[in-house]
């Protein structure tokens, strides 16, 4: 198999503990025994580190765009922003993402590793430790029935893997996957016919610039082609966004699998070319690639499509010998922080009670002007949204808040004492779209805030009834709520958590016009 290590080798560790690890030789060969406490002390402390932290390599990649003289003015402020962002969260209060994510484990046990069998058991206390220690977000969602559900309320379950390896080590990969890079992922069942070099820039041409940048680029874009399974395609292409499959050789093995390193290239610059960018526009839809091609069937050629986004939560650690492991991530991201000049001026917006005085004072400016929002806002995502539907089709009026106030569509991260709310960036806009056309015409959300390009109704919905779309940095949330919320309290559907309904207090709140009340649209 393939995945015989998650790295290149070039990682640096910090020791965790010495306990829980226990040598013991056995008819004359030496084996480790290993305490569960020993598993969980690692997953907790790596979700902790996950949220909070990034590799050097990734900040690195981020002071690169600012220094790129054929970056846009939209690339080198979004850059600068999750740079900023990361400096705030590294002082371990709020994470970096307010979608804390789904903790998936994939863990490489060697055979001289003896424990009791609890392992997957270990690692999930780990995963409720972290998630229930620390400020981040309870994201999971357990069904009652098929249309019925309710929050876990401790980010369980985890998604766990253990593979059973040879040697002396116990080697996990860490990840914790947000939502909207997860929704990014696109499978196609091809054949033959599509392992041709135009088919194939054809294809991955339309799909990279279907992504859009709703799951906070820049990406790290990962491609797939192959696998003797839809799954196994699958199973690689998650590896490969979170970098674990970056020690395959670009030659291939005898299996048939290695890493194309000239295509990684071609993905790059198709990525460039849809100009898309680091969220409004610019070359830095991807901040780097990894194209892993696989063996096949005769019958089948799987290929897929997948991003990390920028919130590059990945981390490594071992239990072995010499005690419990973990990655050393940058945790004085400071260091990487550039004086950025660009060419936006932004228009001070000051939001009133009256919805229509609000909207005339966006009438007239274009879509990717800059705008600083002061005043009230109320939030509401996903769950909200459906019931209030349901209480229109119900023949229930709507709140009179939904009227009055622009709807920003997010979900915080839980709040760190004396602080007014946790990490609070905006979630994908496209989720709500399918009620946004009767909520407009009926006065409600006319002027929303959230991330991510929009469907073409939104843009139609927008100029009949004299509204707006506002786009603010997606992954940058621990900037948000350090900088520019005052205040936030919950107001309804307190049942529902994170996704309660909000009134919340801005100050200087950067965000971009995508749409216009005439239509136009930045994407």
């Amino acid at each position: 198999m393939f995945i015989d290590r998650f790295s290149n080798g070039t990682e640096k560790y910090r020791l965790i503990s010495k306990d829980g690890v226990k040598r013991v030789s056995m008819e004359g060969r030496i084996f480790y025994a290993l305490d569960p406490l020993a598993i969980i002390k690692l997953a907790s402390e790596a979700f902790h580190d996950a949220a909070f932290y990034l590799r050097s390599s990734h900040l690195e990649g981020w002071k690169n765009i600012i220094e790129d003289p054929e970056a846009s003015d939209n690339d080198r402020y979004v850059a600068a922003a999750l740079l900023k962002n990361a400096v705030i969260s590294a002082s371990g209060e709020l994470p970096l993402c307010q979608d804390t994510g789904t903790a998936t484990v994939v863990a490489l046990r060697g055979s001289n590793i003896i424990t009791d069998g609890t392992d997957e058991s270990a690692i999930s206390d780990g995963i409720k430790s972290a998630y229930s220690t620390y400020n981040l977000r309870y994201s999971q969602i357990i069904p009652d029935s098929m249309t019925d559900e309710h929050n876990s309320k401790n980010n369980l379950p985890g998604q766990v893997e253990i593979i059973h390896d040879s040697g002396d080590s116990y080697r996990f990969l860490f990840i914790a996957k947000g939502g909207g890079s997860s929704n990014k992922t696109t499978l196609i069942q091809a054949s033959k016919a599509l392992l041709r070099e135009d088919a194939l820039k054809n294809l991955l041409g339309e799909k990279i610039s279907s992504l859009g940048v709703a799951a906070c680029p820049p990406y790290h874009l990962a491609v797939v082609i192959g696998g003797t399974s839809p799954e196994a395609n699958l199973k690689t292409l998650k590896l490969a966004t979170a970098h674990a499959c970056d020690h395959i050789s670009s030659k291939p093995s005898e299996n048939g699998v290695f890493r194309d390193q000239k295509w990684e290239e071609i993905v790059m610059e198709i990525a460039q070319e849809s100009g898309l960018g680091a969220q409004f526009g610019g070359k830095y839809l991807a901040m780097d690639a990894r194209v892993i091609r696989l063996p096949r069937h005769a019958g089948s050629c799987p290929v897929s499509i997948g991003v990390s986004c920028s919130a590059h939560r990945n981390i490594l650690g071992r239990i072995d010998a010499d005690g419990v492991w973990l990655e050393e991530l940058e945790t004085e991201p400071e260091k990487y922080l550039l004086q950025v000049e660009n060419s936006f001026t932004p228009v001070e917006i000051e939001i009133t009670d009256d919805i229509e005085k609000t909207a005339g004072k966006l009438d007239g400016l274009a879509a990717g002007s800059l705008v600083h929002l002061s005043g009230t806002m109320i939030v509401a995502r996903d769950i909200a949204h459906a019931r209030l539907f349901e209480m229109l089709k119900a023949g229930n009026p709507l709140p009179d808040y939904f009227k009055r106030y622009p709807v920003y569509y997010a979900g915080p991260a839980k709040t760190p004492a004396g602080m007014p709310i946790g990490s609070f960036g905006p979630t994908t806009a496209q989720r709500m779209d399918e009620y946004l056309e009767t909520f407009m015409s009926l006065g409600f959300s006319r002027i929303t805030l959230a991330k991510g390009n929009r469907s073409p109704s939104v843009a139609k919905s927008c100029a009949r009834y004299n509204g707006f779309y506002l786009g603010t940095i997606g992954g940058a949330a621990s900037l948000l709520a350090k900088e520019n919320i005052v205040h936030s309290e919950i107001i309804d559907f307190e049942d529902l958590g994170m996704e309660a309904i909000r009134k919340i207090q801005v100050k200087n709140l950067p965000a971009f016009i995508i749409t216009d009340n005439r239509g136009n649209s930045l994407y």
